[in-house]
Order: structure tokens, then C-alpha cells, then sequence
């Protein structure tokens, strides 16, 4: 095989895994977030798997189809993560901290149409709770 027949087959099979999912600006009080917008089957699946670090400020929202108790895990993923489940209106409904490589389950304590993944703690160092509400969940929509 030539290289170039190689290197063309190398992208073929890397290229999808490294697509750029489209980004979103998200709110918390006055703490802007950039966030990768998981809004298919597929990007919910990958989610974070893989990463080795986050940028500060940056995470990834999970859009869901419909209102659920959705859960989350950390199964091959490499760094430490809060998840907030978040309602239709925006509104934090609980936050949990995920450990790497965990099968452990975390849910949403009610329906949610939206998780956030933040690198550990982000929620908690700025005084993010549950109740406050997120601006910019209202733009998003599932594929």
C-alpha cells in the first residue's frame, strides 16, 4: 500500500471519531460556558470518552429527545467530571460529581431534558447550585 493510500485510509477510519460537534454558549449567572452540543444518538454516546483534558469553561450538554430520569457514567473516560441535569426551562435540578472510568450510574432526581458536563467542581467552586437557571438551553433542539 502506498502512503498516501495509507494516510487517506487512516482519515477514513479516524475522520469521524474527531467530527467537531457544534458548539453553544450557556450561562450561569455571569459564568459564560462553551459547550459542545451532543444532540444525537451518537454524540450522547461518545460524550467525553476518551478526552484527557477540558478546556476551563468549556463542557459538553446533552440534549435529550424527551423529558426523562436520565443517568450518566464515565465508562472510558479519562478525566473528572460534575454533571448537571437541567429542565426544560433551564433549571438546575441536581449535580453530581462523576469519577473516571466508573460504570457508576448518576441521575436526574426528576425529568430532565439536558445534562451538563463540566470539569469537576466547576459548579461548585462558583456557587452554582440547584435551582439556578442556565441561559441558552431554550436555543437547543435535538437532530
Amino acid at each position: 500500500m502506498t502512503r498516501l493510500a495509507s494516510l487517506l485510509l487512516a482519515f477514513a477510519l479516524v475522520g469521524p471519531a474527531c467530527a467537531q460537534l457544534p458548539v453553544a454558549e450557556l450561562a450561569a449567572g455571569m459564568h459564560v460556558i462553551r459547550a459542545e452540543v451532543a444532540d444525537s444518538m451518537g454524540s450522547r454516546m461518545e460524550g467525553l470518552m476518551h478526552r484527557t483534558s477540558m478546556a476551563e469553561g468549556s463542557g459538553m450538554v446533552f440534549v435529550f429527545e424527551e423529558n426523562a430520569l436520565h443517568c450518566m457514567w464515565m465508562k472510558n473516560t479519562l478525566i473528572p467530571l460534575s454533571v448537571a441535569f437541567i429542565d426544560e426551562a433551564g433549571a438546575i435540578i441536581n449535580i453530581a460529581d462523576m469519577q473516571p472510568h466508573s460504570e457508576q450510574s448518576h441521575c436526574a432526581a426528576r425529568p430532565a431534558r439536558y445534562a451538563l458536563e463540566m470539569n469537576k467542581g466547576w459548579f461548585a467552586q462558583r456557587g452554582i447550585k440547584p435551582g439556578a437557571k442556565l441561559r441558552g438551553v431554550e436555543k437547543l433542539a435535538p437532530r
